[in-house]
């Protein structure tokens, strides 16, 4: 079966990566791809908003299925696009990725329906918002009811650091549109984990545990990132801690979505915090695969990955037989000097050929005239490394690393050190 993936970053790399392993999958088709990706597909520059010129590209291809990877055409309805023109599609539908396209949306669901997460408020008025910010504790959460590249969320540590916040979504319009609407909700502390799930309406298959490092900083300092690092296992989170967050939170969630006529069907994705107490509690909801949390995720998946996806689709994913290797991942992320603010673009790469026992997935790289590869994004490559355990994996990883060189180069160096103390 030949396949096409929406997107252009190291999730759709780690995708394409998968399902090329299938001995199922035929030709792999990637818009708009990246040159990294164009190592194992078809890379076609079709922008992931063009859905009727990539419906179009589908049908001539004559794809068996259509895996979409990015958030912001999840949230415009590109399933549903690729639905009313007779082509499998793996994601959600519009009224389904709501879960992520509003942070609003999604606070109320949970609320309605007691599913644990933090207390807010959600506000349209910057003064009504800023009054009802002055009587809160800090620290505080704000954020911006939309999508928003996974920047849309501040952690205030001062009241005028919340404030600054709060004017730059409302007032200023940092994120545009998304922050026409703010949630300001109670900051919850403990540890973070990522538990994405293959959801089809009320099946829901969770996929090993991981967890993300956001900061752009060691120490988790500095501003928040799409994310610098992730691994998976957690071997400091008890497996009953994990189980509970199944059966309290995700489960009642793919629940309520049906409930409410939303029935969800893809990846959704639970960005939890287990507080000092052991109880996991919901920071967010993503309706499609994380990133870089899919860089080690996959790796681990022993199935194929293209019979879940076939199941999801067609209703079967709870017969599907899903297993997972034993072996844990560490992915480092190397960055752009100045990433998240602004950074410069097509700077050489290298050292890539010198990379011998990790796999290396490219979020923002591109080849130049003279077929030299150079920097193209904030984020450049996602280096991961395996091991029989976290230390192992991490060394590797690390390792790796090390080989690979750009001017301005920038990683945090404590990944996954959680895991190991």
């Amino acid at each position: 079966m030949d396949i096409l993936v929406i997107g252009g970053g190291g999730r759709e790399h780690a995708i394409v990566w998968s399902l090329s392993q299938s001995p199922q999958v035929g030709k792999i088709y990637c818009a708009p791809g990246n040159a990294g990706i164009a190592q194992l597909a078809e890379c076609e520059p079709i922008g992931v908003f063009e859905f009727e010129r990539l419906a179009a590209y589908a049908l001539e291809k004559q794809v068996g299925l259509v895996v979409v990877g990015p958030d912001d055409p999840l949230a415009a309805g590109i399933v549903d696009v690729f639905e009313a023109h007779n082509i499998p599609v793996f994601g959600p539908r519009k009224n389904a990725a709501e879960i992520e396209g509003s942070k609003a949306f999604m606070k109320d669901l949970l609320h309605k329906y007691n599913i644990p997460t933090a207390a807010y408020r959600k506000f349209h008025q910057y003064e009504e918002a800023l009054a009802y910010l002055r009587e809160q504790s800090v620290p505080v959460v704000i954020k911006a009811d939309g999508l928003a590249a996974g920047k849309g969320v501040v952690v205030a540590q001062t009241l005028e650091e919340a404030e600054q916040a709060l004017s730059d979504m409302m007032v200023g319009k940092v994120f545009g549109s998304s922050g026409d609407q703010v949630v300001i909700e109670e900051f919850l502390a403990g540890q973070e984990m990522s538990i994405l799930a293959f959801v089809d309406g009320e099946t829901v298959r969770p996929m090993v545990a991981a967890q993300d490092h956001k900061p752009a900083y060691d120490g988790d300092k500095g501003p928040n990132t799409g994310g610098m690092g992730t691994y998976s296992p957690l071997p400091h989170i008890a497996d009953s801690i994990i189980e509970e967050a199944i059966e309290t939170i995700i489960k009642p969630t793919a629940k309520a979505m049906v409930a409410e006529g939303r029935p969800f069907r893809g990846v959704l994705f639970a960005g939890l915090m287990i507080s000092p107490d052991g109880k996991p509690k919901t920071i967010e909801f993503n309706a499609r695969f994380g990133d870089p949390e899919t860089q080690v995720v996959l790796p681990r998946l022993k199935s194929d990955l293209l019979d879940i996806f076939l199941a999801a689709v067609n209703g079967t994913l709870d017969s599907v037989d899903i297993q997972w290797k034993d072996e844990a991942a560490v992915c480092v992320v190397l960055a752009s000097g100045g990433y998240p603010a602004s950074y410069p673009k097509g700077l050489p790469i290298q050292g890539l050929d010198q990379v011998e026992d990790g796999i290396v997935f490219h979020a923002g790289t591109a080849v130049n005239e003279q077929g030299e590869w150079i920097t193209n994004g904030g984020r450049v490559l996602g280096v991961v490394g395996l091991g029989a355990d976290i230390a192992a994996a991490r060394t590797k990883a690390y390792e790796q690393a090390e080989r690979i060189t750009f001017e301005g180069k920038h990683q945090r160096t404590d990944i996954a050190l959680k895991a190991l103390q």
